[in-house]
């Protein structure tokens, strides 16, 4: 709408009018629109005027949102709830007054399967420093770039992380260096709404909150035959360990940063490959076994003192004596980093959790975005690129 004004001049004479536009906002999606796709989100757009407030409303449920710096473009900060009424409210002002608009649509419901996830740590688990968080998807992803702009990671002490894809499932996020100690992180993954591929869409976000514990970190010398264990930079124990023969590959032991991923007592092991009869055959119980890779390898309690801190015996595992293997397994937190040097075979980074194998420009090799993330201070980018229209 365009108003003119008159203006009268003190010699009589009437001016020409000046022209007021006044303002424009567009929303989109576009107004009663019943099929919104909600990956695309919440976009609230001014010409001539500034946006002085954005209210919006999935189902009962608020849809955050950002202005840009002049308040020109309001955006929801994440994709939207699929399948759901919303409704939005818009008051601006500009040369030609103060307007309000009011919108409402409904959002495009998933057609293919549900977008679940599922994701470690554990809501409440105490980790170790070295732990990643590994978000695992029930389809193939096609956008990776758009769902890590979804995951969002806070921590109250800074640090510089990154997610790197390990295929079309799963999504890994890991720290540039170790988590600090003693502090609690939390994911969201800001899902519902997020186009994982054509026609499926996460049906709801995800918040999972867990704990970086004590510094517990652990070195393995396959050639001295020693384990030593640090909790916050001091030693609590020194333990002689036998490691892999060697006799050949798969009873090697895998050099290079583990983790802790799991632990049993007992866990029941056998040998790969061979069958009952066979020459290297074994099917044994092993006690407080703590697992380090995906190869078979543990740290675990075996009663072979001879061997311990003298030579390597097993078939590819660490083993200690009873009591510090027992130390150990109470100790022991998924994540802690262990450490092992001296062998061949260098654990690989998709072997368990060797991601700390790769280099940080390795690990930015394998996000979509190729940029780290500041977790302390993350700021949700666009879902897509926001013109001055």
């Amino acid at each position: 709408m365009i108003i003119l004004v008159l203006a009268t001049l003190c010699s009589g004479y009437t001016s020409v009018t000046a022209q007021v536009t006044a303002p424009i906002i567009t929303i989109s999606p576009r107004p009663d629109d019943l099929r919104a796709r909600p990956d695309l989100g919440l976009v609230v757009r001014i010409r001539y005027g500034t946006l002085t407030g954005v209210t919006a409303f999935a189902g009962s449920r608020p849809v955050p949102g950002i202005f840009n710096g002049d308040r020109t473009v309001w955006r929801s900060t994440w994709t939207l709830t699929p399948g759901i009424d919303h409704v939005v409210n818009v008051s601006a002002t500009g040369a030609g007054g103060a307007v309000r608009q009011a919108s409402r649509f409904h959002t495009l419901p998933p057609s293919g399967p549900a977008g679940d996830v599922a994701i470690a740590p554990l809501p409440g688990e105490t980790v170790g420093v070295g732990m990643p968080i590994v978000v695992t998807f029930n389809t193939p992803v096609t956008d990776r770039a758009a769902i890590e702009r979804a995951l969002e990671v806070k921590a109250p002490r800074p640090a510089e992380g990154a997610w790197h894809w390990l295929g079309p499932t799963e999504v890994v996020f890991r720290p540039r260096r170790f988590w600090r100690a003693r502090q609690q992180i939390v994911l969201t993954a800001h899902l519902g709404g997020a186009r994982l591929s054509p026609g499926v869409y996460g049906t709801a976000d995800r918040t999972v909150s867990f704990t970086i514990g004590r510094k517990m970190t652990s070195t393995v010398d396959t050639l001295t035959h020693q384990m030593i264990v640090r909790r916050d930079g001091a030693i609590v124990q020194r333990m002689p360990i036998s490691a892999g023969r060697a006799t050949s590959w798969e009873y090697t032991t895998t050099s290079g940063m583990h983790l802790v991923m799991d632990k049993g007592n007992p866990v029941r092991m056998v040998s790969p490959g061979r069958r009952r009869g066979e020459p290297g055959y074994y099917d044994k119980l092993i006690s407080h076994a703590v697992r380090i890779s995906n190869s078979g390898e543990y740290v675990h309690a075996f009663n072979n003192i001879w061997a311990q801190g003298r030579q390597n015996v097993s078939h590819g595992c660490v083993n200690a004596a009873p009591a510090q293997a027992a130390w150990f397994y109470a100790n022991s937190l998924r994540g802690d980093p262990v450490l092992i040097t001296g062998t061949k075979r260098v654990l690989e980074p998709d072997n368990g959790w060797g991601f700390w194998q790769l280099s940080w420009q390795e690990w930015l090799a394998g996000s979509a975005l190729h940029a780290p993330t500041l977790v302390n201070s993350f700021i949700a980018p666009p879902l897509r690129p926001v013109s001055d229209m």
